[in-house]
């Protein structure tokens, strides 16, 4: 098979291929470091590449394989990181040079479970520094480029995963997602990634950003994939404080194609704030899809929803001033300045504007609970526009001006507050060739109904097949 091939199979194919033994997993880590050699001068996806690690875990995996010991779907399959995920013996930096010469001695429980699982680490991505920004942005180790077009963000905060799993320089990317940071990028990308529920993969070994919206997360190249790494890292974890120890699925077992009678709800308020027109004439011919193909789409109303900004900005504000606190007194200087810049903005909150938000957040999830069970899932976009340039600070959306940090996270914060678990899968492309992507949502710890509906359009449509020119 063409090296590039190799480069572009989904993770679900390409170990299918290697568990037969038709493919070695050197021959996959060998094509994609010479695709990673290729490509990395435009995207700057990576902080730390470990390509001699990387092939002596491949040739561990082929010979486990060929004696018989087989650790499942994984086995022998590329890895990404974004570098906020603690592994053993690399140095994890955040995306800031503060921590250039961190080396943590444990793994997180995610890698620890990628371990048990065969995957083999192609390195530590590129990131938004401290994953505080939606648009991939980094001072210190270089911003982040789109493969569509590398004059345009490859979104944040896990921008480096975008960039690496759209581009074919790696199957698996983990990223993490405090206010839309894994489907920012995978929308932009044209990638499926998704948020889960919170508490259902354990953040334990994680640098945190915000610890009551944080969540660790896929960015692949279809659902299967989603399904797969959350079969493999999904599941209690004591070390994480906030870990769920309810017993955790088969997510594979929703990818059926059928979505017959299932509820899908597009609430109102998606389409009352600017949202490009492309973004919403592709998003509602796949939500018109979905109702083709037997859902029930209704529109719904999430009156709270126009209130999500101004509480995520709240929370996220006040809890990362809060853990960097004594950094940024000891080493302001060497923070990325629009970074250090929001970081400080949170210690103008008070004590009873984080108490209110909080409440108002309350509200939010009672809220959201109440429509999700009026409908199993909700519908709309990812983010109202396409990648805009790199280093913009406004963007035009439809006829209105926005920041770009309100306008990429406009539809994705809401399911950081509730914890309610989201994806995206990519839905169309603009005029200029950019990614769109559908967002869907669902009820806590369901999903297997977000996967199976995500799944079925996926299959019915030809979208993820795409590849950027590169």
């Amino acid at each position: 098979m063409e090296p590039i091939e190799l480069c572009y199979l989904t993770a679900g194919d390409l170990g299918r291929l290697i568990q037969r033994q038709e493919v070695s997993p050197v021959e996959v880590v060998q094509a994609q470091l010479q695709r990673i050699e290729q490509t990395e001068t435009v995207l700057n996806s990576f902080i730390t590449l470990l390509p001699e690690q990387a092939l002596a875990e491949a040739r561990v995996a082929e010979q486990e394989i060929t004696s018989g010991t087989y650790r499942g779907p994984l086995h022998g399959v590329p890895l990404g990181l974004k570098d906020l995920y603690y592994t053993k013996g690399v140095k994890n930096t955040a995306g800031s040079r503060i921590f250039d010469d961190f080396v943590p001695d444990y793994d997180c429980t995610v890698m620890a479970r990628f371990r048990e699982a065969g995957a083999v680490l192609m390195g530590k991505l590129n990131m938004h520094q401290f994953a505080y920004g939606p648009t991939g942005e980094n001072g210190d180790y270089g911003h982040m480029h789109n493969p569509y077009d590398p004059q345009l963000v490859a979104g944040g905060s896990s921008g480096g995963s975008g960039s690496a799993a759209a581009a074919g320089q790696c199957t698996i990317t983990m990223g993490s997602d405090t206010g839309g940071s894994i489907r920012i990028p995978s929308a932009l990308c044209g990638l499926a990634g998704i948020k889960p529920t919170y508490g259902l993969l354990s953040r334990h070994g994680l640098t945190p950003l915000a610890w009551s919206l944080d969540h660790p997360g896929p960015m692949v190249r279809s659902v299967e994939d989603c399904a797969l790494v959350l079969n493999a890292t999904a599941g209690y974890d004591s070390k994480d404080p906030a870990s769920s120890e309810r017993t955790s699925s088969d997510y594979t077992s929703a990818l059926t194609g059928d979505i017959r009678g299932l509820r899908i709800g597009v609430p109102k308020e998606y389409f009352e704030v600017p949202t490009d027109p492309q973004v919403e004439a592709a998003v509602r011919r796949a939500i018109d899809m979905l109702g083709e193909m037997g859902a029930e789409v209704k529109e719904v109303s999430w009156p709270m929803y126009h209130h999500s900004q101004a509480m995520s900005g709240v929370l996220l504000m006040a809890e990362a001033a809060a853990y960097h606190h004594k950094l940024v007194r000891e080493k302001g200087d060497l923070y990325y300045p629009p970074v250090r810049l929001r970081l400080e903005a949170g210690y103008f909150l008070s004590a009873d504007e984080y108490l209110r938000a909080q409440q108002a957040r309350t509200l939010f999830r009672r809220e959201s609970r109440a429509l999700l069970e009026e409908v199993d899932l909700i519908a709309g976009p990812a983010c109202p526009i396409t990648a805009p340039e790199l280093l913009a600070t406004e963007t035009q959306v439809g006829d209105a001006t926005m920041g770009v940090t309100a306008a990429l996270t406009q539809y994705t914060r809401p399911f950081n507050i509730n914890g309610f678990p989201a994806i995206t899968i990519p839905c169309g492309f603009s005029e200029e060739g950019l990614p769109i992507g559908l967002q869907l949502g669902g009820r806590p710890f369901d999903e297997v109904t977000v996967l199976r509906a995500a799944h079925a359009y996926e299959q019915a449509t030809e979208w993820h097949h795409r590849r950027p020119q590169l």
